[in-house]
């Protein structure tokens, strides 16, 4: 149910990434931040 929720907020992120672009950098620092080192705070 996780990973259907996962692509579900996945798709409709890019869905807005479309219409938005500065909330796609967000989501973008959202999961990169979730990444490998991501969590390293500089």
């Amino acid at each position: 149910a996780a990973i259907k929720e996962f692509f579900g907020t996945s798709q409709l992120s890019q869905f807005m990434d479309q219409i938005n672009p500065l909330s796609g950098l967000t989501h973008k620092r959202r999961l990169s931040a979730l990444g490998p080192g991501g969590l390293s705070r500089e």
